[in-house]
């Protein structure tokens, strides 16, 4: 069966246990593909990448909020920044 993989590196279980460190840095700031018997089993995501991902979820769900309140009719209040 074929699989995705959704990485440009790849790297073997094997691979991780011996060097884990390597194995991120081989990556250079983005995942990497950690394979058990060439199929993929998990992602190994640097912290700085997991963080942005973190924050572009929460952008996406606080926008798709604010729209869906638009959606119900409810007026948009403007607000300075310095005001907050």
């Amino acid at each position: 069966m074929a699989h995705i993989i959704l990485a440009e590196v790849t790297a073997s279980v094997s691979e991780l246990k011996r060097n884990p460190m390597g194995t991120v840095a081989a990556g250079d700031g983005f995942a990497v593909a950690i394979l058990n018997r060439n199929e993929p089993a998990f992602y190994c995501v640097p912290a700085d990448a997991y963080e942005a991902l973190m924050d572009r979820l929460e952008d996406l769900e606080l926008n798709a909020l604010a729209d869906a309140r638009l959606a119900d009719g409810q007026a948009p209040q403007k607000v300075s920044l310095d005001d907050l």
